[in-house]
């Protein structure tokens, strides 16, 4: 939710930003920036926060190793009210700097979340119940864009003096956080696999499911344990170097790039310059924006409560493809508005369609196939790989877009266009469906693609697998 939310916090007080940089600049060191000189100043407010996610992702895959999924979590709030503290009192301390560094360390609290939040609920889930779980973050993205939007109104949080107080509230769901995430357990499968300290596995699965029978998913653990040549966490390097995962890994980078690419964060960072364009009057323009924010959220659960019917690739495909209709659907619409007044609602309905595409699938689903394409060796790696193209590719839309619209104007939407329908097609010819499929059935169905025989999946196949008696001991059967 604070990733969503901080996404969209900065595009109500843009103007309020630039005229405390101006006036800042002026007055305590003599300059009078152009208008230019201000872009580029809150285009780098915004994309900083894309910078700090990328060194974030960087560090998810030593954090979950030394910590755990739940331990990275717990420990990385303290960012969170570091940043609060610099965002809410830099107005007061009269230091445009505060606002950056406070909007980058958000950003590395973010790129810490966005990996570990969705690795955390894939190892927790059942694998019938995965891609809900695996979309749940997408909702909660959703609402945080949603709250930042009803926030920004004008009669609320939206007027000059309150900014300052808008971006620092990142402080209070963190709170709650704190006090209710210490008291759940640790993901299982890094218990088991990771530590190797079957009680607290069968403890931590006993809470999760109190009334279910876990024997199945102990055996699928083990499986995945006795598969692996090595319980060490495989690095970056060694990620990229491994043929067995080399679809897998090109999946991730194609899916990430493309989910940032596709023009929505775009429409997120700047939602109120791209209505003004449209052509929407002024006074309605903060109303309009909280209603995209409305449809943003019914889509997120539109997708969450759909895709363990439908399946991740429908998703994903209708998603992208619907994106890139739309992305040339706002070209034209923009084209031909002088000429035909109705354009400009027709423009809008295109904003909302690319909002409501992304929500249904693309902005979950790369999360949950990143943590189901890979075993337990490769996961972080995977998680930091995908994180770090994501965070990536953000930037690259945060500072580049009011550039690239000024040069292009509407044209640069069919860039967009083209990159969605690219990664539909990918998802047709490439990525299976792993609906209901456990991570080592996912691993065997690459095995092909990657040129693998089945039986070097399994480093230890020899050996049967180890069972749980009802006191929540193990004990070994005899090789056979």
């Amino acid at each position: 939710m604070l990733y969503g939310f901080n996404l969209a916090v900065v595009n109500s007080p843009a103007q309020y930003i630039k005229d405390f940089y101006n006036e800042t600049l002026v007055e305590d060191y003599n300059w009078t920036p152009d208008e230019k000189q201000l872009t580029v100043l809150y285009s780098l407010t915004v994309s900083i926060f894309a910078i700090g996610g990328m060194i974030g992702a960087l560090l998810v895959g030593k954090l979950v190793t030394k910590y755990g999924r739940k331990g990275t979590l717990v420990r990385s709030t303290v960012l969170v009210f570091i940043a609060g503290a610099l965002l809410g009192f830099s107005r007061m301390c009269r230091m445009p700097a505060m606002v950056i560094i406070g909007r980058f360390i958000t950003g590395l609290h973010s790129g810490i979340s966005l990996s570990v939040v969705p690795m955390y609920l894939g190892e927790i889930a059942p694998k019938n119940l995965r891609g809900f779980l695996g979309l749940v973050p997408s909702i909660h993205i959703c609402l945080g864009v949603f709250i930042a939007q009803v926030l920004g109104l004008h009669e609320l949080l939206g007027k000059e003096e309150h900014w300052p107080l808008l971006l620092s509230l990142v402080v209070f769901p963190t709170t709650i956080q704190l006090m209710l995430l210490p008291w759940f357990p640790e993901s299982p499968r890094y218990l088991l696999i990771e530590k190797e300290n079957i009680h607290a596995t069968i403890a931590a699965l006993k809470w999760y499911r109190p009334k279910g029978d876990i024997q199945a998913e102990v055996d699928e653990m083990q499986e995945e344990q006795r598969s692996l040549s090595s319980l060490q966490t495989v690095s970056v390097w060694g990620l990229l170097m491994d043929r067995s995962v080399r679809w897998q890994v090109i999946t991730i980078m194609v899916v990430n790039i493309g989910m940032q690419l596709s023009g929505i964060d775009a429409i997120w960072f700047y939602t109120n310059d791209i209505f003004s364009d449209a052509g929407i009057p002024e006074p309605y323009i903060q109303y309009t924006t909280v209603g995209t924010g409305a449809i943003e959220v019914i889509s997120g659960m539109l997708g969450c409560f759909t895709i363990e019917r439908l399946g991740r690739r429908p998703l994903m495909i209708g998603g992208f493809l619907f994106m890139g209709l739309c992305c040339a659907g706002i070209t034209v619409t923009v084209l031909f508005q002088a000429q035909v007044s109705f354009m400009r609602y027709i423009s809008v309905g295109c904003v909302v369609g690319i909002i409501a595409g992304f929500c249904i699938g693309p902005a979950g689903v790369p999360f949950l196939i990143t943590a189901e394409l890979f075993k337990q060796s490769h996961r972080p790696a995977a998680y930091t790989v995908a994180g770090c193209l994501n965070w990536l590719s953000n930037f690259t839309i945060g500072f580049v877009f009011p550039f690239l619209e000024m040069s292009l104007g509407p044209y640069c939407y069919l860039i967009f266009c083209t990159i969605c329908l690219g990664v539909a097609v990918y998802t047709i010819f490439i990525i299976p469906e792993t609906k209901n499929k456990t991570f080592m059935e996912i691993s065997q169905m690459f095995a092909v693609k990657n040129n693998i025989l089945k039986e070097e999946l399994y480093s230890n196949g020899h050996l049967k697998m180890a069972v749980m008696n009802g006191y929540g001991t193990l004990g070994r059967h005899d090789e056979k």
